[in-house]
């Protein structure tokens, strides 16, 4: 037991250790619960973010790009269609080759998340079933504590 004074009452009160053990508990899950609350927020904001940042760079891809094309076509520039033919195929390929890389990454990473909450799962199973065996070893303490207690007092 803990003797505490209440600063609004002024006033000595006795506290067990289950009560500030609750309150604790309590405490922190009000945290987690506030934490919550706001996590929607912060997911609209950073898909809000990606969506502009992706906007922004087809903008500044088209701008860059428009400006040489148009001086090209003003000026009449011919390019052998060999190079051109070859330039295009090789381009393409590469940017298959970036999209079929981009996808593979994407999955890793989606299964590399997917791992995380499997994890985090098995992680919370696992504080419960120590929960369960040190409730368990410390019921086991009292009840032979209580027993041997009784038979001293008996004597």
């Amino acid at each position: 037991m803990v003797d505490t004074k209440s600063k609004e009452e002024g006033v000595s009160r006795t506290t067990g250790a289950s009560e500030i053990y609750d309150t604790v508990r309590e405490n922190s899950i009000r945290i987690i619960d506030e934490m919550v609350k706001v996590q929607p927020q912060y997911t609209q904001s950073i898909s809000n973010l990606q969506l502009d940042y992706i906007q922004t760079m087809k903008n500044a891809i088209q701008t860059v790009f428009a400006t040489p094309g148009q001086f090209a076509g003003s000026l009449n520039i011919t390019v052998p269609s060999v190079f051109a033919e070859q330039f295009a195929k090789q381009a393409n390929e590469f940017t298959t080759n970036l999209v079929r890389t981009v996808g593979t990454n994407n999955q890793l990473a989606v299964n590399a998340l997917d791992a995380a909450r499997e994890n985090v799962k098995i992680y919370g199973r696992t504080v419960d079933a120590i929960t369960e065996f040190n409730t368990n070893a410390a019921k086991a303490w009292t009840s032979l504590y209580s027993a041997q207690q009784q038979q001293y007092f008996k004597q």
